[in-house]
Order: C-alpha cells, then structure tokens, then sequence
C-alpha cells in the first residue's frame, strides 16, 4: 500500500519524467524528507555501549504534524542497536550513570506538566522520573557517584501573573520581562525537594567536576539572545552556590569538558571579542584563571573536546572541508593527530572514562549522520549504525572538493555535487546553496536537506555548488574575520568567483544558474537578485537580510551584529548600511524571486521579506513571490513547512533554469498527501 500511496505522490508532484527517475532509483524528496540522523552520543564508563538520540522526521500530511521525534537508542560495540525510548517522544541530553547500568535523559512524556529528568535501566525495565522543578528543566548535570544531579530550569511564573494570562492578559513587556535560568541540586532517591542556589545570572549550561566538590557554570547577564551569545562568560561555584573562581573568556563559548581528576577544564572560546566563532581550544585550572591557547595558530575551528587522561586534551577540529581528531598536553606539547582530515566528517565525540574508547558522530557524501566507535589504540573507527537502510537501494551523484581562486587572488574551496546523469558534454544548469552565518562552513559530508536537496536536484539534472567565501569558518580566525565592516562586499564576490570557475570548466551554462540560502544564506540570495541580477536567472531567499540597518535595530543580536560584523552602528557610517543593502539595489533586480520567511522569526525579523518583496514589487522589472510559515521561526521545524518549503524551491528552480519561465507558477501546491486533499 506504501508503495502505491509512494509512485502516486511522485506521480502528482512531478507529472513528468518522475516515474523514470524513480526506475533510475535517484534521491527523492520523500526520501530527503524522511532521512533520519543519530545525534547525542554518550559512550558508556566501560566503553561496550554507546547511547544515541534517532532523530525521525514525521511524515507529511500523514502523521500529525510538528517537528522530528527524537528517540533514544544504544547501539553495542558489535552493532547491535536497540530502541528504549521511541515512538512519540522527544528524548534528549543523555547521560551515563557513573556505574554504566542505567541512563539519564530529559524528555517530557504523556501525562507530564514539565520536562523531567528520567532513568532507564540498561538492561530492562521502564523510565522513571528521578528529578523535575515547577518548569522545563533546560540542562542537567550528574555527580561523579551518581547520588546528586544538578538542575537548570527557568524561574517559573508566578501565580498572579498565570491567573492574569487565564484572564487574557497576553501582553509582553520586550526584553524586560525576560525569566533567569536557575541552578538547582537534588539529591536523587531520597525524596528531599531540590535546592536553589543563588546565581547572579541566566544560567546555560551546568558541568559538575569529576572531584564532586564543584561546578562549572556558563552564565549570560540576562536570558536574551544577544546575551547569551556574547556575553556569557565562565563561572566556576561551590555546592553551596558560592563562587570559587571565574573565566573571563571573551566572547562566545563553546563546549566545555573537565579532566578526569578535576584539576582542569577545557573550554572551547573565541578568541577576541570581534572573533565571529568560538573555535580556539584553551585550558584553565580548577579555579578558572587566564586561557592559555593550546593550538595557536590554528587554522581551523575545534568543535568538541574531551579527556582520556589527565594531561591529555582530546579535540575535533573542522579543518577545510573535513575534520580532524587530535590531542595535546595541557601545556600546548605534544599535539598528534589521531584520525586525519579525511574521510567522514566528525560532529561528536564522547569519551568512555573507564576504557577511553570513543563514540564519534560522523557523516559522509554517502550518509547522514550515524554512530561511530573507535576502541583505545585502535587506528580507524568502525561504524555501528545504519539509520536509513533506503540508501543501499539508490544511486548517489557524485560529490567532490572543488578549489578556485576569487579575483583577488585568495584561494577558496566548496563542495560540488554533479547531476546523476549529464547527456555527453552538454553544459548543465546550477544552483548555488549559500551558507548562514557567515561563521559556518560546508564540509565534504552528506549535504541534503529539505532547504537544499542537492541529491534531489542531481536526479534533476542540477548542479549545486555550496561555496566556503571568505568570512567562513574552518580556516582560522584571520580568515573568519575577512568580511567585517564590509557586507556584502569581497564575500559575495567570491560566490560570483566560483560560478565563473564552474563555468570555465565547462560544466555549468553561465545563464543556467539560481542562488539559495538561508539567513545570512538569504541575504546573499538577495544580493544576488539585486546586486548582481544579470548573474542569476532565479533566487529563493529565506530568512534572508534585505535592510541592514533596519536588522541591527529591530533583531535580536545587535551587540553580535556591531561586535562581529558590522564594526559601527547605522548612525555612524550609513553609507555602508545603505550600500550592503540588497533594497538599495532592488531597481537593478531582472532575477525571479521567491521569499520564505517563518512569521515568529526573532533572529531575522518576517519584515526583512516584506520589504525585499514590495522593493521588487515596486521595480517591476521580474517576478517576485512572498511565502510566509506561521509559528515558524528562524528555519522551518515543522514536516509540513518543510515538505511545502522543499517542493517550492525545486518548483521555481525547475521553472526558471529548465523552462519555461516568464510568470511565475501556480502558487497553489498539490503536495501529493496521501488522502489527494491538501492544496496550499
């Protein structure tokens, strides 16, 4: 019946050439829409077991809809994975117990008012609920003998103000009526309520020290974004709530991870306060103190660090396109690499206490992301999960690292995946995926997703390139910092740089070619619509920037925006405003159009689209389309919006690179659900 209710969906959505591609066994969208991805690994103290959290999109139109469930699995040292806790659920934050026989995680079940954290028994046995407060637990942490846990939570409402909401009293107060995250400890199995301590703060994250006498705080001044992204800074405290010493990082953090003993701590940090990402791996004492910078000069970004021993760091550092695991001593000597900057990109790293075998996330052109193990001195890690069997009965386009030099002579790479199947020489059309950010980077792994179905494309004929530009992460922070105080600028040109290098090698049909991204990935979409309209023959922008001034004093992050990007306010140098603003361009635009933007967006405002679409509305001079996502934030969540989301951006690449163009097609959907009903 699947299979019918399947060919009947292609069928619908794409009348011609779908049911040949399907015999061809390329990429479908369903396929993209229903990839599923493991995350989270925790590897038990022995090493044997490797805890996971499945991440498992619904399916459009047929399940109820709303964001990926999230499941919790373990997976063996021989591969033998289980599921715990699946079905409707929403597990996440996993834990080992100290003595490797149960797991803890967060998730709120049926019949609960909050968030708790539960406790499942490795081998047999239901989850149980061992700790929750009067809201959401956000973050916990356990103790080295598993007796206590630390708890962080948002102070909850207070009764008067719950009976004013019932009364309709809905009103909020921007940014003064924010609620701290608060830090609590309990102690487990012996029914006393938990304990409040007193945090100056906005509590994010809670790190509990392997000697059992501290604990290491990341804390914001307020709960608001730009706070939380800037301005957090390390605490170290006491069980009493008493501060022991601090971290006086600056700018953003990253993760943090104590040694074996205690006696130290490891904090990913930016390296400046003007520093677009935390990338530098540092180390401090038990007491928090000075950063000392373990890899100087690091060209890349370390992502994830752990211990084996005591005066080991471990780090996973994105390098180019790839990533590599290495260590080295705390006092900066000694580094080696363990796992070159080749084969699967690494996204996770655990490290089992008792053993110091390791649990690795990794994904590949080939995959998603599944779970990897690599045992003490072992010299290749073994993959043990398979989450989408389908791919074994598919053909991939082939995807390579593609390196060429900007005009100004900087050399530049990105990942090029090439059609499924190219007629002899003939020239091919190109989509153009352009990262967020800018800090982010691609990496030479498995790239597809509802926003940019590259293998998809690929059984369409389209080549997608997705460009690492100046001003992108993975090559240092020199390089992270080429763009600020000039938008738009250099970047963007070198997007236009790799087109043309596309072009040269005889690939791609220079008036063949769309541009796509989200956020900062928009903004670059409407530039190119704007800016440099003669260079692409369609644009799909979402979330993206069209007024940059109006960005910084409407969005939530204008410290990061002036500290990282910008480097002045608008009322200081609004030339550059104006002039990094795809609007003030808009009556160059002859670039067919589409807008996505999520109506709840806080990061990028929804008025950032309807000024870009009534700038081109206004210039008239090619067509524009505006498509909002109620309740939808910065990125779409939910299957319906993405599923809507995915067939439109194919809709108006197809229409606009393959013909036939001119108006714009039908804005009404049959999204091809299984009861044949839904339009939109």
């Amino acid at each position: 019946m699947r299979r019918i209710w399947f060919l009947c969906l292609l069928a619908v959505l794409w009348p011609a050439g779908v049911l040949a591609q399907q015999a061809r066994g390329g990429v479908t969208l369903e396929h993209i829409a229903m990839t599923r991805t493991a995350s989270g690994a925790a590897i038990s103290p022995d090493g044997e077991e490797i805890a996971y959290v499945l991440s498992v999109p619904r399916r459009p139109g047929a399940d109820e809809d709303g964001p990926a469930r999230t499941e919790l699995h373990v997976v063996s040292r021989g591969g033998d994975s289980r599921g715990y806790v699946t079905g409707k659920t929403n597990v996440a934050s996993l834990q080992w117990f100290p003595d490797g026989r149960s797991l803890a995680f967060l998730s709120k079940r049926e019949g609960d008012q909050t968030r708790r954290v539960y406790r499942i028994p490795l081998h047999g046995g239901e989850a149980t609920a061992i700790a929750s407060l009067a809201s959401d637990v956000s973050g916990y942490s356990l103790s080295p003998d598993g007796r206590r846990i630390a708890l962080l939570a948002p102070q909850p409402e207070s009764e008067a103000l719950k009976a004013q909401r019932k009364q309709g009293f809905t009103q909020k107060v921007y940014e003064e009526d924010w609620r701290p995250v608060e830090l609590w400890l309990q102690t487990l199995d012996d029914g006393a309520p938990a304990r409040k301590l007193e945090i100056e703060g906005s509590v994010q994250s809670v790190h509990w020290s392997p000697a059992g006498d501290r604990l290491a705080l990341v804390v914001a001044p307020r709960q608001l974004t730009d706070d939380v992204l800037v301005f957090a800074r390390v605490r170290i405290v006491g069980l009493d709530g008493r501060e022991l010493g601090r971290v006086d990082n600056p700018g953003k953090l990253g993760q943090l991870a104590w040694s074996p003993d205690g006696a130290h701590l490891a904090i990913v940090s930016a390296a400046d306060v003007n520093d677009p990402a935390e990338g530098r791996l540092t180390v401090v004492g038990r007491d928090g103190g000075t950063q000392r910078d373990l890899l100087p000069g690091l060209e890349g970004h370390v992502s994830h660090v752990g211990w084996r021993e005591n005066g080991r760091v471990l780090f996973l550092s994105q390098e180019g396109v790839q990533t590599r695991l290495g260590e080295v001593g705390v006092d900066g000597s000694g580094e080696r690499t363990l796992l070159a900057a080749e084969g699967p990109v690494w996204a996770g790293l655990s490290v089992a206490r008792a053993s110091g075998d390791l649990a690795l996330v990794g994904h590949a052109p080939e995959h998603p992301h599944e779970i990897f193990r690599l045992g003490a001195g072992e010299p290749r890690p073994v993959r043990l999960t398979d989450s989408n069997p389908w791919l074994r009965e598919v053909r991939l386009a082939r995807q390579e690292v593609v390196r060429y030099t900007a005009r100004d002579g900087l050399e530049l790479e990105g990942i090029l995946v090439h059609p499924l199947e190219r007629r002899g020489n003939a020239r091919v059309p190109l989509i153009l995926v352009v990262h967020g950010g800018p800090e982010s980077h691609y990496s030479n792994g498995w790239l597809s997703g509802y926003s940019q179905p590259a293998q998809y494309a690929a059984t369409r004929g389209f080549a997608t390139f997705f460009p690492n530009y100046r001003a992108s992460t993975g090559r240092g922070v020199a390089f992270s910092k080429l763009d600020r105080g000039r938008p738009a600028m250099e970047e963007f040109d070198d997007l236009v740089d790799g087109v043309d290098h596309l072009v040269a090698t005889g690939l791609v049909d220079r008036d063949k070619v769309g541009i796509t991204g989200g956020s900062y990935g928009g903004y670059a979409s409407a530039w190119g619509a704007t800016y440099y309209s003669e260079r692409f023959a369609a644009s799909v922008m979402f979330v993206g920037i069209s007024d940059q001034a109006s960005l910084v004093t409407t969005g939530d992050i204008p410290q990061e925006q002036y500290r990282v990007h910008m480097g002045s306010w608008p009322w200081e140098n609004p030339e550059m405003y104006r002039q990094a603003s795809p609007i003030a361009h808009a009556q160059n635009s002859r670039t067919p159009t589409l807008i996505l933007h999520g109506e709840a967006d806080p990061r990028v405002p929804v008025m950032q689209s309807y000024m870009m679409y009534r700038y081109l509305k206004l210039a008239g001079q090619a067509p524009v389309r505006l498509v909002l996502y109620p309740g939808e934030g910065h990125g779409n969540a939910r299957a319906a919006s993405r599923w809507d989301y995915a067939l439109r951006l194919m809709q108006w690449m197809e229409h606009y690179l393959q013909g036939p163009g001119g108006e714009p097609p039908p804005y009404e959907l049959d999204y091809g659900l299984p009861d044949g009903a839904a339009k939109g």
